[in-house]
């Protein structure tokens, strides 16, 4: 089941879709993340401004340095001893789509401990885009069925796992961290 699903939302992203999916904080919108085409139809359906960066997730923190130019070495500490999902926001990213990066050059990034997140960025070979599954300024829906139909109707596929979950989920503790390694959080 979950191979399975692995590669449907694989095919769909491969075609520069999108796909809405569980991931260890709350349901998701994502796409490829070096993909600006995809990366704005997911700006249309959320109704988001563009200047409002959104965040990728990866399977590893060893690729954080694929992404990011300069990464503390405290990074990799809070991302292994961290209770809660932790989404790191970094200066100067790279090797990403330009409508991903903030106007600070930064980007938020979260390693997902969930196991379809793993495998699809895994298989995808790139990171993917991970926003919440709502209209900008409406609340984030805490398990899928609190997501709108405008939402399901408008991405490329839904992917069947955790839909039955009806546990409350709530987002991601935010950190911005600097390459010198202060930091200062955005989100508890």
């Amino acid at each position: 089941m979950l191979k399975d699903e692995v590669n449907k939302a694989l095919k769909v992203i491969q075609e520069g879709g999108i796909i809405l999916y569980p991931t260890d904080t709350i349901w998701g919108i994502g796409c490829d993340a070096t993909n600006t085409e995809a990366i704005k139809k997911i700006y249309q359906l959320k109704q988001r401004d563009e200047a409002k960066s959104m965040i990728i997730l990866l399977d590893t923190e060893n690729k954080l340095e694929s992404y990011v130019q300069d990464v503390p070495a405290i990074a990799f500490d809070l991302i292994e001893f961290a209770e809660n999902p932790l989404t790191l926001v970094m200066p100067k990213a790279k090797n990403l789509s330009s409508a991903l990066i903030g106007p600070d050059g930064s980007i938020g990034i979260r390693v997902s401990k969930h196991p379809f997140c793993q495998q699809l960025v895994q298989r995808l070979r790139k990171p993917l885009v991970s926003t919440s599954a709502n209209i900008s300024g409406q609340p984030s829906p805490q398990n899928f069925s609190q997501i709108s139909p405008e939402i399901m109707d408008g991405v490329d596929y839904v992917v069947d796992i955790d839909q039955h979950d009806l546990s409350v989920k709530k987002p991601s503790t935010i950190m911005r961290l600097e390459p010198d390694g202060r930091f200062e959080f955005l989100r508890r």
